[in-house]
């Protein structure tokens, strides 16, 4: 795997690049196997930054982002992955009085979501 690139003006979020991940389902196994700290951490840094980040990615249409814009905009996708986990579920990682998460499969989990394919496409 190559190093991953923020544009100009994110280089504060490259301690944050393990969240740098393309599909649904490794954003889904990394927030299960984070702490509750982790995902804080990320969380309070991530939401900071989203509104420059969603304008930046916000330049191209879905689908035909450049390659150097690709991490900052899984950034933004992993950060709604935590986020109701900090905002609804006190910062735990799993989903709380629910069935267990790996009983649903999502047929959509592993397309790299950069790419704007329909959720139904397959990948």
């Amino acid at each position: 795997m190559t190093q991953a690139e923020l544009p100009a003006g994110f280089e504060d979020l490259s301690t944050r690049l393990d969240w740098n991940l393309p599909t649904a389902d490794q954003r889904q196994k990394k927030r299960q196997a984070s702490s509750s700290a982790e995902l804080r951490a990320f969380y309070d840094q991530m939401l900071a930054r989203l509104p420059d980040a969603l304008a930046e990615v916000d330049r191209f249409p879905l689908g035909e982002l450049p390659e150097s814009h690709h991490a900052l905009y899984n950034l933004a996708l992993s950060l709604a992955e935590v986020a109701p986990h900090i905002e609804l579920y006190a910062g735990s990682p799993g989903v709380p009085y629910a069935f267990e998460e790996g009983r649903f499969v999502a047929v959509h989990g592993g397309q790299d979501t950069c790419r704007g394919l329909s959720p139904m496409s397959v990948a």
